[in-house]
This record gives structure tokens, sequence and C-alpha cells, in this order.
């Protein structure tokens, strides 16, 4: 027999749609902050030449700055205001989950409940400050060494100009970071991801409308045009079904003496997701491999010989590229799994609540007993992973079609739609919820 959240979720229609003001409003919101940030993306830091800024970009589309651009929704190659796009959070936000890992102190501060994790945010808050700090000056200083066929790309370089670069990205990235915190409060949730996936979604027509011309023109097959979209099909059905995919660890409760009355043993499970680690290997993997190669194309050659070497053997497409993003893919899914999931904490916290696995003792047999479950997930997870990120690579090396459809950025807009419509349903269950309450409470009056 189906539950009430299953009959209330199989029940969504427009007419209910219709009726949650509450959800229109959140909707409303997410959509005009959204707006703000793509409209941000637009202007310019002052004091460079927009025209040589894009030249540049444009012959190092292929290496991270091009991903980077990715994730920034093409605000990188603008070098606008919004330059750093959220990834200062979002580095920084692994940072404290690595820290939290490993420091005592920090520990102790995630298992204090809401206070302990305001503080935490507060530190990420700090980090984000700092990191965009050392990156803006960073890049104000990459740019003020940058130029292209019609000159400089900054038209007065100096102490002047690398303050407001970095006062003004670092303002960009804050008020992101703000923007993001409001979406998730006031929103639909999902903030910074909702920013991430609006950025890539914002390029995905124009990089459609491009390889449709490079079909035009003949440079790409019309063939290979229509396998490139139905593979891209394939590719979401794949990813939709295996971020879906659950091992649900069986978790039995014994009789209980509530009161004055005996409740009766329950059974339950202990879900855990086939891709724990999200898309945060792929990134990471990425941006390691893609820096030697945009060292290499701003050296222009006349770097060290051991980074021509490298950016030559470690190219996209190359086959030890290839192996040395699946090892790296491997590796950044079982670290960043270990962090976010602690089997002794688990198994700790069945103990305490009178919960056991069936078979299995408490205690350390139950912690053994999920770490081998984990591992065994993680080792399909990271070959989904692989599979799904280094076969569009493949075809962006040989065929040179556009960055914006590598399996990264079909991994994040499938992954960030599916968590966004289950908000949505969760938000509209719960004004299903409050009508029914309300009904039953005036049934109760009129009694």
């Amino acid at each position: 027999m189906a539950s009430a959240a299953e009959q209330l979720a199989a029940n969504f229609n427009f007419a209910a749609f219709s009726k949650a003001t509450e959800l229109k409003k959140r909707i409303w919101f997410t959509l005009g902050a959204l707006i703000i940030y793509r409209l941000g993306t637009y202007i310019p830091i002052p004091g460079i030449d927009s025209s040589i800024i894009r030249d540049i970009f444009d012959a190092q589309a292929g290496g991270i700055l091009g991903m980077f651009n990715m994730f920034s929704g093409g605000a990188l190659s603008r070098m606008t205001i919004f330059a750093l796009n959220i990834m200062p959070y979002i580095s920084a936000a692994i940072i404290m989950q690595l820290m939290t890992a490993v420091s005592p102190k920090l520990e102790q501060l995630k298992k204090e409940g809401e206070a302990g994790r305001k503080k935490i945010n507060q530190y990420t808050r700090y980090g984000t400050v700092l990191l965009a700090a050392v990156q803006a000056y960073g890049l104000a200083v990459g740019l003020e060494g940058m130029s292209g066929s019609q000159g400089s790309a900054v038209i007065d370089p100096g102490a002047f100009f690398r303050a407001t670069t970095v006062i003004t990205i670092v303002g960009g990235t804050i008020f992101l970071m703000w923007l993001g915190e409001q979406i998730t409060a006031r929103g639909v949730g999902n903030g910074i991801s909702l920013i991430i996936f609006s950025g890539i979604v914002a390029e995905l027509p124009s990089a459609l409308v491009s390889t449709l011309e490079l079909g035009r023109q003949g440079a790409l097959p019309t063939l290979l045009i229509v396998g490139l979209l139905v593979m891209a099909i394939v590719v979401i059905a794949f990813i939709v079904f295996m971020e879906r995919a659950h091992r649900r660890v069986v978790v039995q409760y014994p009789k209980r003496q509530q009161g004055m009355r005996m409740t009766a043993g329950e059974s339950s499970h202990l879900p855990l997701k086939l891709n724990t680690a999200g898309v945060i290997p792929p990134i990471f993997a990425s941006s390691l491999l893609l820096m030697p190669m945009t060292m290499a194309g701003f050296s222009a050659g006349q770097g060290p010989e051991w980074l021509n070497f490298i950016a030559a053997y470690i190219g996209p497409g190359q086959p030890i590229y290839i192996l040395l993003y699946v090892s790296l893919i491997v590796f950044f899914c079982f670290f960043y799994t270990s962090i976010v999931f602690n089997p002794a904490d688990t198994a700790d916290n069945l103990k305490k609540y009178g919960g056991f696995i069936p078979g299995i003792r408490p205690g350390a047999n139950t912690a053994d007993y999920l770490d081998f479950v984990l591992t065994r997930i993680t080792v399909i997870g990271a070959a989904y992973l692989s599979l799904v990120c280094v076969l569009p690579e493949i075809l962006i090396s040989r065929f040179q079609v556009p960055f914006y459809f590598g399996g990264t950025s079909l991994l994040i807009v499938v992954s960030v739609t599916m968590d966004t419509v289950t908000q949505v349903q969760s938000h509209l269950i719960a004004h299903q919820y409050e009508g029914l309450i309300r009904k039953s409470k005036l049934r109760g009056r009129r009694g």
C-alpha cells in the first residue's frame, strides 16, 4: 500500500500547483534572483579591453579557463564582476569538510547541531573572502601580463588597477554567496547549485548554435551532430538512473516501552546513494589535469621544457590524459565519500537508538559491514562517473565539440534539475498536507 506522501506526490497536478501561493512566491523569487545574477555576468570590471580578453580566452578555450568559464556562465571570458562566480565559496566549503574530518574541534562543532552548523558556515564565509581575494589578485596580475594582437588587455596597469579589480571581484563573489543563501532560504532551495546550473544552461543555446553552424559549414558531418544529440539524451537518461540508485540496508528496531504501552518492533532502511561524492570528483580531476596545459598556453611555448612536455602528453584526448583522468576520478570518489559518510558514526547512532542490521552485531561489526557495502557501491559509482566524463572528453578533443557538451556539465545540469524538482514536490506536498489538516479541523468543529 502506498504511503500518504507517495499518494500526494502521485496527485501532483497544475490545479494543486495553482493553489500553492507560497510555492509560487518561492519560484518567482528564485527566477528574479537568477535574472539578477545573469545581468551581473555582463558588467565588466573597470580598466580592461573586453575585445582583447575575448581573443585570449578563445585561444585558451580548451584549458582550465574554458572549464571555469563554463561554470561562470561566460562571466570569466567577459571578465565581469562575477568572474570567479561562486567557485571560491565551493572551494571553502570543501576545505571546511576536509578540516572537519581531521580537526577534533571542528568535528565537535559539527555534532552540536544547529549552533555548530552556523559556526561552521561562518568559518566558510571567512574562507570564501580569503580565497576570493587571493584568486582576484592573481587574476589581476595575470590580466596585466596578457596581451593580444591588438595590444595589452589592461588599459592602465598598476597598483590602482589591482586594488580595484580585487575589491570588485571579491564584492561580486560575496554578493553571489549571499544571493545563493537567499535562494536557499526564500526560494526553492539549492541556491549555490542553481547559480552554477543557470550559468551552464545560459550558454547551452550558443554552444548548440555553434555546433550546428559547424555542421552547416561542413566542419562537422551531419550524422555526427545527430549522433551527439542522441548520445546526450542517452547520457542524460543514464545519469538520472544512476543518480536515483540507492543501496537500501535494512535496519530493524526492537519492541520499545513508551509509557504504559508497548510499541511493536519496526523495520526501516538506510539508503546509501550510489554516487555519494556527486560532481566533486570530475571537477577536481579536470582542474588538476588542465592546469599544466593552461600554463603552457600562457607561456606560448616559452616556458620550461618539462612544462611543454607535460602539456603535450596530458592534453585532452591523449591516452595518458584519459588514464590520469579516470584515476583521479576514482581517487576523489573514494576520498570524498570517506569524508561525507562515516560508517563508525552511523553505527554508533543506530546502536544509540536501538537499531540493528539483521545478522550483524551492533557496534564495530555494523561499522565494518557499512564500510564494506559503501566500498562496493563506490566502485560502481566511480565507474559510472568515469564513463560519463571520459566518453564526451574523447568526442570534444577529436571533433572539437563545444565544452558545454562535456560529461561534467551534463552531470551538473541533470543533478541540479533533479534536486530542484524534488524540492518543488516537497513544498507542494507540504502545502497539500496543510490543506488536509485545515479541512480536518473544520470538520471537527462542525461535528
